[in-house]
Order: C-alpha cells, then sequence, then structure tokens
C-alpha cells in the first residue's frame, strides 16, 4: 500500500522549441492580429477547456487543442519561474 504522506513527483521531459512554446506563440500572434486580448481568451481557454475563447485565425484552434491544458499550463508557469530567476540551479 502507497504511503499517503509521501509526495509524489512528476518528471516531465524537456522540449523542443516546436511544441508548447510555438503552439502558445502562433496562438498569442492569431489572437493579437484578430484584435482580442491574447492573456484573457488564453486563460479562459485554460480554465474552461471551451476552444470558442481560441480564433479559428491561422488555424490556432485546432492547434491549441492538439497540446494538453496541464501542459500549457507548465509551460507558462515555468516561464514566469525562469523570468523571475527563481529555477533551481
Amino acid at each position: 500500500m502507497e504511503n499517503l504522506g509521501d509526495t509524489q513527483f512528476i518528471n516531465v521531459a524537456i522540449e523542443q522549441e516546436t511544441g508548447v512554446k510555438l503552439v502558445l506563440s502562433t496562438v498569442y500572434e492569431a489572437l493579437t492580429e484578430k484584435g482580442y486580448n491574447p492573456v484573457n481568451q488564453i486563460v479562459g481557454y485554460i480554465m474552461s477547456g471551451d476552444p470558442t475563447y481560441i480564433t479559428n485565425h491561422k488555424g490556432a484552434r485546432s492547434l491549441i487543442m492538439k497540446v494538453e491544458r496541464d501542459e500549457l499550463v507548465e509551460e507558462l508557469l515555468s516561464e514566469y519561474i525562469r523570468s523571475k530567476g527563481w529555477e533551481q540551479k
């Protein structure tokens, strides 16, 4: 039986630029070009799972749906942590 007092670890492989970063970049650009606030729209999609928060422009909607929402959150949080200099060395 597992010890429920232990912390579980998740080990995520380092992604290439062609992964989640490229998806977020493309979606951000498409939303901006269409006049949307990309932060609000991406957050709406991540929180709800509703793809209509993302424009079809440049295939952004179908592109973002190929990535799991938890992967999007992980990438955004990782970049935020790096930008703050909080990453472990």
